[in-house]
Formats: structure tokens, C-alpha cells, sequence
């Protein structure tokens, strides 16, 4: 599988990513075998670039990913995870996470942009997934920690980096307008984009994709499918979009959108795969998968040619904005 480089980084990250917090428990129980099972496909099909997150299932998806990958050299995979929630012990457990992962609770997540909050959050990410080194380290939603992300977290990050710790450093986050900011005003590499860069939200055209291409940053796009409406060849009633059922207008939207993709001889999914890459920023599209059978479908998705044509004929009907780009063919 082609690799892109990070810009004005030593990292090099597969197109497509193993977004792994489903196998965190996301919603609902994945056995350990299950998960093994779709790391495994992943690296069958090529796919050497794996995020993961202390978030995801209370440490579960970094403990579950590091087993997955031992044994396997490590110079020939990338791994990222994330800082600003860190795992304590929850004093008034229920039974079950209350976060959306079918995990107990016996831990729960403490915010913390600090320095020591950061040293900490990456020293315990190590010791759960058994890794030497982390690649890549995010801020993981800073939405509301602006200021101790920027002045504490980054910094602390950017020390890691320039003293060869870490390869690469960033943010991620659902907004763009604040990923912006972390690649104009802070030592950032990268950002990872949650569902702003999709066939249906190109609202970062607007902010964190200009000021990528601005500084010479980069950007991994993220919730591509904008939680599953873009996930199906024909999108129907009662599919979610942003993790909320879908309104009927952009149900219509997609349905256009996938008639417009079967005239080009492909599929709305793998049109949803390949859009971010219209914009030059993109080096990564990461998806979650849980199964064996999610990820050698996705990356059959991936390998699919879709036409040039597809994007001239989005803009022409107004199905996507007239300003995204057209894709240059990438490096080797």
C-alpha cells in the first residue's frame, strides 16, 4: 500500500489507517480474537499505520492493539495515540462506561492538558500496549482546554519530537475551526480531522485545510462515512449521521450523490474513502474496523480507481462544493 509522508517529519503513514477504537468495545463487545483478527487482516492487506487512544474502551483498544502488533518489526508500522484524558480510579463505579464502550468502570477519564498530565497519559499508553515508542501523539479534544492544550500540552509534545521521542505531533477533534489555530499557532505537524472533510461536510475548506496547506502541515481525515450514512451503496432512512439519525435532506443528498458515483462505474463508500484525498493536505484516511471481514472490504474500497470525472460531476450538480480541489495523482 502507497505511503504519504508527514510533512517536514521522518513519518510515513499508509493511505488508508486502522482506526482501532472499535476494538475498544465501541458500542457494544468485541472478543479478543475478533479484534486480533481484524489487526491481522489489516496487516495482511498493507495497512501499517494503527490509532489507538487511551479514551477507547478505558485502555482496552491500546492493550488489545499492542498484543496484536508484538512480534511484528517495529520499524515497519506507524502507531498513534492520544493525551488529555488520563485513566484513574473511578471511586463511584456503576458497573459499565458510561462513554459509549461496552468496558466496566472501574476506571474513568480525568481531563489533563498539563505537562505532567502529558508525560503521564504517554508513560501509561507504553506500558498498556507494550510498545518502545509512540510515532505520533495527539491532543485528543481539546475543545475546551485551548489554553493549557496550547501553552502546556503541545510544548511538552513538541520537546518529545525534537528530542526524537515522538515522530510527529498534533491534534484531533470533531471542529475544524480550532484544529486551524493548533496548525497556525502552535508546533503541530498535523491534525486529524473528524468528519469535516466528507461528500457531505467540506466546511474545512474554510479553516484547518488552508492553514495546512498555509504552513506545510498535514492532516489525517477521519469519520469519512460522518458516522455511517455514506457507509452503504444506497443510503436509507434511519442511518446516522454525526451519531444522530440522519435528517431526510441529507439522506436525499447522499442518495444523489450515490446515483451520480453507480454513473462512474463506482460506489458511494468508496468514493467516501477516496474523497479526502482530493485535497493536498491528506496524507491518511483511517477507518474503524472490528472485524476481519470490515477490513479487507475497506481496503478493497481503497484499491478501487475512482474516476476523476466523479468529482467534476459533484461540483457541476452541487452535490459538493465547487472550491474542492482536483486531486493530483500522489507520489510514489
Amino acid at each position: 500500500m502507497r505511503h504519504r509522508k508527514i510533512q517536514h517529519t521522518s513519518v510515513a503513514v499508509t493511505e488508508l489507517g486502522f482506526g482501532a477504537g472499535v476494538i475498544g468495545n465501541l458500542y457494544r463487545e468485541t472478543s479478543d480474537q475478533e479484534a486480533a483478527a481484524a489487526v491481522d487482516a489489516a496487516w495482511e492487506t498493507g495497512i501499517r499505520y494503527f490509532d489507538t487512544a487511551p479514551h477507547y474502551g478505558l485502555g482496552l483498544s491500546e492493550r488489545r492493539l499492542g498484543a496484536a502488533l508484538r512480534g511484528r518489526p517495529r520499524e515497519e508500522y506507524v502507531v498513534s495515540s492520544k493525551v488529555g484524558r488520563l485513566l484513574v480510579p473511578n471511586e463511584d463505579p456503576r458497573g459499565t462506561d458510561s462513554d459509549g464502550f461496552a468496558v466496566p468502570d472501574d476506571l474513568r477519564r480525568q481531563w489533563d492538558f498539563s505537562r505532567d498530565g502529558v508525560l503521564r497519559s504517554i508513560e501509561e499508553t507504553l506500558t498498556r500496549t507494550g510498545l518502545d515508542r509512540l510515532d505520533i501523539v495527539f491532543l485528543h479534544d481539546p475543545d475546551d482546554h485551548w489554553r493549557q492544550a496550547a501553552d502546556e500540552a503541545m510544548p511538552a509534545l513538541a520537546e518529545l519530537r525534537d528530542q526524537g521521542v515522538i515522530g510527529a505531533i498534533g491534534a484531533g477533534m470533531n471542529q475544524s475551526a480550532m484544529l486551524a489555530r493548533f496548525l497556525r499557532e502552535t508546533a503541530a505537524d498535523l491534525v486529524m480531522l473528524a468528519g469535516r472533510y466528507t461528500l457531505l461536510d467540506q466546511s474545512s475548506l474554510d479553516d484547518v485545510l488552508p492553514a495546512a496547506q498555509e504552513h506545510g502541515k498535514s492532516v489525517v481525515a477521519v469519520g469519512v462515512f460522518n458516522s455511517g450514512l455514506l457507509s452503504r451503496d444506497r443510503p436509507a432512512h434511519g442511518m446516522k449521521y454525526d451519531y444522530q439519525d440522519a435528517p431526510a435532506d441529507l439522506v436525499q443528498r447522499a442518495l444523489a450523490i450515490a446515483e451520480v458515483c453507480e454513473q462512474h462505474g463506482t460506489t458511494l463508500p468508496a468514493a467516501a474513502i477516496a474523497f479526502p484525498y482530493t485535497h493536498p493536505a491528506v496524507v491518511n484516511v483511517t477507518l474503524g474496523m472490528r472485524t476481519r471481514q470490515q477490513v479487507e472490504q475497506n481496503a478493497e474500497l481503497h484499491r478501487r480507481p475512482v474516476p476523476a470525472g466523479l468529482w467534476d460531476q459533484l461540483r457541476t450538480e452541487g452535490l459538493i462544493r465547487s472550491d474542492v480541489p482536483t486531486p493530483a495523482l500522489p507520489a510514489a
